[in-house]
């Protein structure tokens, strides 16, 4: 296969989960993390420093991707924050830096990629979005500002990518069981949605045709009336 995926946050939870995946599947891959010598790819992978809150590291990402594959064909924005803030004690600079991490670097991302996901007819983009985009649940309401400007952005995408077969869809799953879940939430790890899970599903979903878009996901491993 020559089709060129780029995954942000890869170095561990979903988006190593989903690099595992694609690589199996035959992607090249471009992977893109905050220290790539941190990493726990148990794979070689073109891997590149990306820092979500540099406004110029999504164009270097991708002119670094172009440069060694020549194209792109997926895109994953999975890198994100869950920070506390609440309206009763949140501060100006925690919703600063989860709205720049979770929200305006997938859109610079987008935009740098966009030219290049324009060319092959069937590009895909997927945002790992959350189930705190779909619902209010809890206190939580700067992370759930940034999820639910992530499935706004999704359908921008569509609607801007989609007259040249790009298609977008928002993963929107409850708890997984990753480092991030870890630190809020006092579960059985077992009993969480597990990071191989998504990775299925987002492989088969971009493996879709281009008659068959799926707009969003929505991922939990237990009942809620949303669904």
């Amino acid at each position: 296969m020559d089709k060129v995926a780029m995954i942000s946050g890869a170095n561990r939870g979903i988006g190593l989960a989903v690099a595992t995946e694609l690589r199996r599947r035959g992607y090249r891959l471009s992977l893109g993390m905050r220290d790539p010598s941190a990493s726990r790819m148990p794979f070689d992978a073109f891997t590149f420093a990306y820092e979500a809150r540099d406004p110029l590291g999504g164009q270097r990402w991708v002119d670094a991707t172009v440069a060694r594959f020549g194209r792109i064909d997926v895109l994953i924005n999975n890198a994100g924050i869950c920070t506390h803030i609440t309206l009763e004690d949140g501060t100006s600079e925690q919703l600063e830096e989860t709205l720049d991490i979770n929200v305006k670097a997938p859109f610079r991302l987008i935009q740098a990629a966009l030219p290049h996901l324009r060319k092959p007819g069937d590009a895909r983009v997927v945002q790992i979005a959350s189930l705190s985009g779909k619902r209010v649940k809890n206190l939580n309401a700067g992370y759930q500002m940034s999820k639910h400007a992530v499935i706004a952005l999704n359908h921008a995408v569509r609607r801007a990518g989609w007259d040249d077969g790009i298609r977008a869809t928002a993963i929107c799953p409850g708890f997984v069981n990753t480092d991030m879940a870890a630190g809020v939430a006092d579960l059985d790890p077992q009993e969480l949605t597990q990071p191989e899970d998504l990775a299925l599903l987002i492989a088969n979903t971009i493996a879709m045709p281009n008659t068959a878009s799926v707009a969003e996901i929505l991922v939990n491993f237990r009942h809620e009336d949303l669904f």
